[in-house]
Formats: structure tokens, C-alpha cells, sequence
């Protein structure tokens, strides 16, 4: 009798050793009908869909597209999991990224998530089925699925852009808590009490809810609420960021300062003020986040703060090249974050 596919999982003691015929048999289909879920090819009743990519997960299965021809000579590819394009952030981290890979002979395949744990869930599933040689992925916050199959990997792991939470391997980035933090206390030290906030669903974006609460946290150790809020589940824009604002003032037009999520939405929130004949600083603070080029480049620079997105990506890159195997305890390095005082606060 065929042992179930736990017990083999468990005799075979090393990463990526479930089959296809595992997962096949753990849903009770066909390892054909396995094949075309993992694949996306043909028609799919929804409730077999689930049941194959229940399995999966449960199992940690990771198919491997290319088995065989990467034994001896390795792979020179590197996965790179982006949680958007329509924020520059991320060209600027794929660009330092890019840097570090291209000279070694490496080559970035990227996937964006659009902010989506599911749509990364997937993404990550179909790169490490090419067996890529490591894998850096933004965030630390996945489904247990991800998380599973990324401990499972058999190359290094680097999540970047956040050191909020342990990473799996290597983390790269700064704390969010931290920043959030940081301008609560920078704009509370220059006389601001009537606060408000402009972003996107936190729900969405973890690093943005953590740079929140951390926001939250140095209010509160003010004695100072925040008044009003306005948020949206649009993609970043500076047209969204220049509505947001002009619905929050509708509301509380007598605030003092408003924090925003990004520069993007920052500078729309800017563009508001100058159509409205409100003066930034005196009239209203504004506070954006990630000292983006194009609001250091307006007339009225933004205040912000400045991630060195550049850097994280490099040394991310750098750090799993520089050491393949995966060290005993996870490693987290801090490539910090400074304060653009600008002239919007």
C-alpha cells in the first residue's frame, strides 16, 4: 500500500519533495486536473479549483518546470516579488535590485501583486515552480500558504522594505512603525494639533497600516487625536491624493496638518491647496512619504520622509548572493530612513 503523502513527505526529510501525484491524490482528482489549476489552462469547476489549491498549500508543493536541467549547472534566475508599478517606489528598489544581479550574470523575473496576498500567493507559486536561486519578495506579511512555500524554498529568502515583523530568512528594510512614529513627533514638535490623514486602505497595504499606527502611537503620546480621515481603495495617484483632500477639508476645514500615506498622494494633496488659494505650511501642513523626486522638484518642495529604496534593494540583492545557504537564525538588517523637512510643514 502506497504511504499517504505526509508520511513520504516526511521520509523524504528535505525541501520540495511532494509530487504532483500527492497532490493529486491529498484532493482526490486527477494529477492532470492538478496540472491545468497549477497552469490556469482550461476550464475549472471553482470547488475543484479550491480543493487542489487547499492541497498545495497544505502540502507546501512547489512544481518544478524545469526538473532536471538545474542540477548541476544552477540557476541563474532570481524571483522578484513587487507590490506595485504605479508606485516609483518599486522602480527605484527593482533598479537596485538590478544593479547587483546584472553584473553577476543573474536575471530578475518580477511579478507585482497589486497589494493582493492572493495575487502574491499565486505569483510566488509559479516562480519557484522555475526553481529560481533565491527569491526577494516585498513585505513580510503573506498568506500561510506563501509563507510556507517560501520556508520551503530551497534557495535564500530576502523580504524587503519592512523589519516590522521576523523575516523568514533575510529582512531588509527599516520599521514603518517606527516612521509613522517619527512624523507624528516631527509635526507635533512645530505646533500642529488638528491632524488629519489621507491614504489608501490600510487593509491593503501593511506598511502603510504600520507607519499608521505608529502615527497613531506618537498622537496619543501627545495628548492629540486625530480628527477626520479619508481613504480610499483606488490605486496610488496624485489625482486620488488631490480628491481625498478636497473631500477631508469639505469635512474639517479647520485641521491643521494632514499626513498622507505616499508622495503620490501628497502632491495631489499639494495641487489642491495651491488651486484653492490655501498656502501649504502656514495654511494647512502637509506630509507626504518616501521623498519621491517629483516632490522635492515643485516649487514648494514636500516634506516627507526619505526611504533609501535604492539601497534596500542592492543589499537585499547583494546579501543572497554574497551567502546561498540560508543561515541558522534569520537575519534582519536596517537601512533606516531620514526626515525631508521640505516646506509643506
Amino acid at each position: 500500500m502506497r504511504a499517504p503523502p505526509d508520511d513520504r513527505r516526511r521520509a523524504a526529510g528535505r525541501r520540495g519533495a511532494y509530487t504532483l501525484a500527492d497532490v493529486a491524490e491529498r484532493a482526490g482528482v486527477s494529477e492532470i486536473t492538478v496540472s491545468r489549476v497549477l497552469r490556469g489552462k482550461g476550464p475549472i469547476a471553482e470547488k475543484t479549483r479550491e480543493r487542489v489549491m487547499a492541497a498545495v498549500a497544505h502540502l507546501g508543493y512547489m512544481p518544478n518546470r524545469i526538473a532536471g536541467t538545474l542540477a548541476s549547472a544552477g540557476s541563474n534566475l532570481i524571483g522578484v516579488v513587487l507590490s506595485s508599478f504605479t508606485n516609483n517606489v518599486f522602480a527605484d528598489v527593482l533598479g537596485g535590485i538590478h544593479s547587483v544581479l546584472a553584473p553577476a550574470g543573474y536575471q530578475p523575473v518580477v511579478g507585482v501583486t497589486d497589494y493582493d496576498e492572493v495575487e502574491e500567493e499565486r505569483i510566488v507559486a509559479s516562480m519557484l515552480a522555475w526553481q529560481p536561486a533565491a527569491m526577494i519578495v516585498s513585505g513580510v506579511d503573506h498568506t500561510p500558504a506563501t509563507r510556507l512555500m517560501l520556508q520551503r524554498a530551497r534557495g535564500r529568502v530576502a523580504e524587503i522594505m519592512d523589519i516590522d515583523s521576523a523575516p523568514l530568512d533575510l529582512g531588509v528594510g527599516f520599521s514603518h512603525r517606527a516612521a509613522g512614529y517619527d512624523t507624528a513627533r516631527h509635526l507635533v514638535s512645530r505646533g500642529y494639533r488638528r491632524f488629519g490623514y489621507v491614504g489608501l486602505d490600510r487593509a491593503r497595504d501593511p506598511r502603510a497600516a504600520h507607519r499608521y499606527e505608529g502615527m497613531m502611537r506618537g498622537l496619543s503620546e501627545a495628548g492629540i487625536s486625530l480628527v477626520s480621515e479619508a481613504v480610499a481603495d483606488f490605486p496610488t495617484s496624485t489625482q486620488g491624493g488631490r480628491k481625498l483632500l478636497a473631500d477631508l477639508l469639505a469635512r474639517e476645514p479647520t485641521l491643521d496638518a494632514v499626513v498622507f500615506s505616499n508622495d503620490d498622494m501628497a502632491v495631489g494633496g499639494l495641487f489642491h491647496c495651491l488651486a484653492s488659494g490655501i498656502r501649504p505650511r502656514e495654511g494647512l501642513a502637509l506630509f507626504g512619504f518616501n521623498a519621491l523626486e517629483i516632490g522635492q522638484a515643485l516649487p514648494i518642495p514636500l516634506s516627507t520622509i526619505r526611504s533609501r529604496r535604492g539601497t534596500i534593494g542592492q543589499v537585499a540583492a547583494a546579501r543572497i548572493l554574497e551567502t546561498p545557504q540560508r543561515p541558522i537564525d534569520p537575519v534582519v538588517i536596517d537601512t533606516g530612513y531620514e526626515i525631508v523637512e521640505g516646506a509643506t510643514a
